[in-house]
């Protein structure tokens, strides 16, 4: 097997993001590596895939608990074998990791610097094979970096003492040219190759805002953001502490995490935001690195950072998946008072006294750079590369600066442009239809209405999206437009004969956003992809992976990241071979649920049969429908023959899985339909005896009190990592009301089906 045959087999992707393949070639050489790469470039493959291709085991050398667990349940996810070995852990359980290791049980094992020193450690590294030492975070091991650690000076002796020297390859997102000469002399590789693939994330969209009423720029982005997970970095305990408690007391579910807390409350804490139990997270700079959250959608800063290098790699931290995510930095000139304090009373308990005055005017001219960074009015992308080493010509285009002008802008007849296409659109839709059709934005859902048709589609192209929400706002503020108030709120014309009169303007005022002639925009989202039925898909298939990492114990994203999901709901696969082909499901994963997926995506393709799941881009009106590879013969709804229910096996209790497995065995039905989970609890829901209610911000199921009479039972149940959660389970005579209502005849079955969608 190759590097790119064990890309797939275990990861599940087709091709190498670039200078993966470089490097994983070089390591596969047997040469040294020191890879600068940004977040969400995927440093990880490149030594994970040579990992398993080399005779031996893997040590990763990594700096955090946290960082060493996710990687760990993402390799075993993925059917790699692993293991870790840190302070979580008690003596017997590090004795067994030995033991599995020394029978050639791990192809990769995770250990803390710390470690390396430590008897035991040195004694096993003797004995066991060790074909590549990884360096992951190798910056720390730098004086002159962010985050040095002095725990990384031991790698050195470590590699030194063993038998026979192994690849040694270094990892980091973010160093200056110094810190890279200082890894690589450090460390004492060997003619490595050297590959920086830069560092521009170009999903990211930067800003800086000037206010000093930061919590309410907190509380209205968190408002208009209701459905985005985001980290929210505060430089003092004391902002943390008083953020979350505003941000608590305004209904918003939030958690917090800060070296002033216990261990035990930091660790509910970053659980609870990376299962997405809690969407935003209030916290110092302790927390953050080496957590592997690809769905981060944002990260504010509420104050300025000291360096540069801790900004990027902090904001860095949003968008992993690839998907736009914004990096907003709320700046005051209290925060540089803050910083000065912060770095007088830094601690230089296990640095050399000579080198102390060097450090401090180090740290003193990146906070210098950091201000620069703050109050610069050229492009913020730029302005982070060339700290980097990276020298741009061109403003990026897509960053605050560079659609920031401050200005009294006459919209007038922007404004009857809007109204125009308010009254074609006959008040049915809301803002972001709109603004989309008015921009000419080239999404399925437009494509989908059929607002593309409409004279006013693109009208307004060469304005922003931003610029057209200040317009629409004042038109709202002036009364020349209305929008309804119910869930589902649409814009409709309000009154408009002032506009009729020449002397009558429509002023904005703000900082002017505009689209530069080198434009490279930001990104645009993969659900832009998505019709409304592939976006109801992909919630469904969201609601299924969340189910799922409450089964298992695991964060969300370790089933599936957000953009497997969405290529999901665009191919819709049926079989085994079509989910291989979804970007990011390996063999591992498909064996462990793809079933479940496919039995989901078959489901909904059933329950809409002409469901247009994606557009193309090429044609605005060359659609293409998802293929759900089943049978064009129409299948009729689930029943059972009578003689089916005295084949049912009745236990003392059963899940609705269960139930469900048993009908699809039983039945001997020809041509019908599978039925899955989702009607059988929508039967009991129709039957009064279960609900969802929204419980601590999830939507969870529950018995009525007709349930409970009934004799359905809530259940705990614990993963296999500990985790606790509830599942209800339906005793005999609720099972033996389900079997009877399905048997019956295939007419009233469907006449049935067809009073209930009446009835929606």
């Amino acid at each position: 097997m190759d590097a790119r045959e064990t890309l797939k087999l275990y990861f599940g992707y087709d091709s190498f993001k670039p200078g993966q393949d470089e490097i994983i070639r070089a390591i596969l050489s047997e040469e040294d590596v020191l890879a600068i790469m940004p977040t969400g470039a995927g440093k990880s493959i490149c030594y994970q895939v040579p990992a398993m291709l080399l005779s031996g085991i893997t040590i990763v050398i990594s700096p955090l608990i946290s960082l060493m667990q996710d990687q760990v349940k993402a390799l075993n996810e993925a059917g790699i074998h692993a293991g870790y070995i840190n302070s979580s852990l008690t003596e017997t359980q590090i004795a067994k990791v030995y033991a599995k290791a020394l029978e050639g049980k791990y192809k990769i094992l995770y250990v803390a610097p710390e470690r390396l020193e430590s008897y035991e450690f040195t004694t096993f590294a003797g004995r066991v094979d060790i074909s590549m030492v990884t360096v992951d975070e190798a910056h720390c091991i730098s004086q002159w970096g962010q985050d040095f650690r002095p725990g990384y000076l031991k790698i050195v002796d470590f590699i030194d003492g063993l038998p026979q020297r192994p690849i040694v390859s270094a990892f980091t997102a973010t160093a200056t040219e110094e810190v890279k000469t200082d890894i690589a002399c450090v460390l004492k590789l060997q003619d490595p190759k050297l590959v920086v693939t830069g560092f521009d994330r170009e999903n990211l969209y930067f800003d800086v805002e000037a206010t000093k009423r930061k919590d309410d720029y907190v509380l209205e982005y968190i408002r208009k953001h209701p459905d985005d997970s985001g980290i929210i970095y505060c430089a003092t305990r004391k902002n943390v502490d008083s953020l979350f408690e505003l941000l608590s007391g305004a209904g918003i579910f939030a958690a917090r995490y800060h070296a002033g807390m216990n261990n035990e409350d930091r660790k509910i804490s970053q659980n609870d935001f990376i299962y997405d139990r809690t969407p935003v997270m209030v916290a110092t700079n302790a927390f953050g690195m080496g957590i592997d959250k690809s769905n981060v959608r944002f990260v504010i800063h509420y104050n300025m950072p000291q360096s540069m290098e801790n900004y990027y790699q902090e904001a860095g931290r949003a968008g992993r998946d690839g998907e736009p995510s914004e990096c907003i930095l709320l700046f005051s000139a209290q925060d540089i008072m803050i910083n000065k304090f912060l770095l007088d009373h830094k601690d230089f308990t296990e640095i050399p006294y000579e080198d102390i005055d060097l450090i401090r005017q180090r740290d003193t001219k990146r906070l210098q750079i950091m201000e620069g960074y703050c109050r610069t009015s050229s492009c913020l992308r730029n302005y982070i590369l060339e700290y980097f080493g990276e020298k741009r010509d061109v403003p990026c285009g897509s960053c605050g600066n560079c659609h920031r002008e401050f200005t009294e802008i006459d919209m007038t007849e922007d404004a009857k442009l809007v109204i125009n296409c308010v009254w074609e659109a006959k008040g049915r839709y809301g803002l972001n239809i709109i603004l989309g059709t008015l921009l000419g934005a080239n999404r399925a859902r437009l494509k989908e209405l059929g607002t593309v048709d409409y004279r006013t589609y693109g009208v307004l192209k060469n304005r922003s999206e931003s610029e057209l929400r200040l317009l629409v706002s004042q038109m709202l503020l002036d009364g020349y437009l209305y929008q309804t108030a119910d869930k589902y709120s649409v814009i409709r014309m309000g009154n408009i004969e002032p506009l009729k009169d020449p002397n009558t303007h429509v002023m904005v005022r703000a900082s002017r956003d505009r689209e530069p002639e080198h434009q490279t925009g930001r990104s645009r989202k993969s659900t832009d992809s998505l019709t409304r039925a592939g976006y109801e898909l992909f919630e469904s298939l969201r609601q299924l992976r969340l189910m799922i990492a409450r089964e298992e114990g695991l964060p969300p994203y370790i089933i599936f990241s957000d953009k497997t999901l969405i290529d999901m709901s665009i191919k819709a696969p049926a079989d085994k071979q079509s989910i291989l082909d979804v970007s990011g499901v390996g063999e591992a994963k498909y064996k462990k649920y793809g079933e479940r997926f496919i039995e989901a995506v078959t489901a909904f393709m059933e329950e809409h049969p002409d469901a247009v799941t994606s557009i193309k881009d090429e044609d605005k009106h060359d659609t293409v429908k998802a293929k759900s590879q089943v049978k064009k013969k129409h299948k009729l709804p689930f029943y059972l023959n009578q003689e089916d229910a005295d084949k049912f096996e009745y236990h003392d209790l059963y899940l609705v899985s269960e139930i469900k497995d048993e009908l699809n065995r039983i039945t001997s039905a020809e041509n019908v339909k599978h039925i899955f989970g989702t009607d059988i609890f929508k039967l009991l829901t129709r039957m009064g005896y279960v609900e969802e209610r929204q419980v601590d911000g999830r939507t969870v199921q529950v018995q009525t009190e007709l349930g409970l009479s009934r004799g359905i039972e809530a259940v705990e149940k614990i993963s296999k990592i500990g985790n606790t959660y509830t599942v209800l389970m339906y005793p005999q005579e609720v099972q033996k009301e389900i079997v009877e209502h399905y048997v019956g005849n295939v007419g009233y079955l469907e006449s049935d089906e067809s009073d209930e969608k009446n009835a929606i």
